[in-house]
């Protein structure tokens, strides 16, 4: 069979910043999450503002535990926020084991710690790299951050990369959408926030190489406009 007569793998991602599990009409229902994340039969889904913290009302605790258990996968903890009692930040959903997981640190000084989980999985259709990140408020944060994950994706060429999650990007001209799409192309950018009236791309799904993205769509559920406060975004991607 020929290269283009071979069938490709198709891989299915979901990125979703789930505001810990807290909705626009202020409701902490973690079971709203799960039955979104459910109906998308996602094989991977990056999380972010995942609380794994005891003490608050109604809360299911540890989220991410809860949640892996109610889509029967595997969790990927990729915590930015550690106290005693438990964690918060980012995090994998995956029905595939990971061959190498590793956790960046983007924290900038005198702002809230920030971090990227950077994994690596053996697929059936290939190799890939996924890595999920929340990036910083301000504008000198993230010209830090995309610099330290330019500099950790430099290089390596022997897999599609994959870079998704909230970016907290609203300036498009900005040096830190120019330099992402110096290294992954100038994707699509549907605006995700605020999930009742999206009017900013704040989360994205980079693709590396671009070609490899087969589809791109923001979920616009009644239910996902208001379970965060930002909507969830699905990829399809082409494993060769």
């Amino acid at each position: 069979m020929t290269e283009s007569g071979r069938k490709k793998r198709m891989l299915t991602l979901l990125s979703y910043n789930i505001h810990g599990g807290v909705g626009c009409d202020d409701r902490l229902d973690v079971d709203r999450i799960a039955g979104i994340l459910r109906q998308q039969e996602a094989d991977i889904i990056g999380l972010q503002e995942v609380r794994n913290l005891p003490g608050l009302p109604g809360a299911v605790a540890p989220q991410l535990r809860y949640l892996a258990a109610s889509l029967g996968m595997e969790a990927i903890s990729g915590p930015t926020l550690n106290s005693a009692g438990g964690n918060y930040g980012n995090a994998l959903l995956t029905h595939f084991a990971p061959r190498e997981v590793r956790r960046l640190d983007l924290s900038f000084p005198e702002r809230e710690p920030r971090g990227a989980l950077d994994v690596d999985f053996e697929l059936p259709g290939g190799r890939i790299r996924l890595i999920v990140t929340h990036l910083g408020l301000r504008p000198a944060e993230r010209r830090f951050q995309v610099r330290r994950l330019v500099e950790a994706v430099a290089g390596r060429e022997d897999c599609p990369v994959v870079l998704m999650g909230d970016l907290n990007e609203w300036f498009p001209p900005g040096r830190p959408a120019r330099w992402l799409h110096r290294h992954f192309g100038r994707g699509p950018s549907p605006p995700t926030f605020p999930s009742a009236f999206p009017l900013f791309a704040l989360d994205r799904i980079l693709v590396r190489p671009p070609a490899a993205l087969v589809e791109l769509r923001v979920l616009r559920s009644p239910q996902a406009r208001i379970a965060s406060d930002h909507l969830p975004l699905r990829a399809t991607i082409a494993l060769t």
